[in-house]
């Protein structure tokens, strides 16, 4: 009986492996030049939304300081 699962277990990791083999056999991969430029992009979308973010934060913390009456 313990044999029957043990070998039931293996054969249904083994089916899922062999699904996630030809899932990714389907799948089209960018080119590494479309990978770096879509990298890029990312990056400096990031970078600058962290700098706007953190003007924001600075200028929002200043106003409160003089609404406060601190200097």
């Amino acid at each position: 009986m313990a044999k029957q699962a043990t070998e039931k277990k293996e054969n249904r990791v083994a089916r899922y492996l062999k699904g996630v083999r030809s899932e990714m056999r389907k799948v089209t991969w960018p080119s590494r030049e479309a990978t770096l430029r879509l990298t890029g992009i990312v990056l400096a979308v990031t970078v600058s939304l962290s700098v706007a973010l953190g003007v924001v934060d600075w200028v929002f913390s200043k106003l409160f300081a003089v609404l406060i009456g601190q200097s």
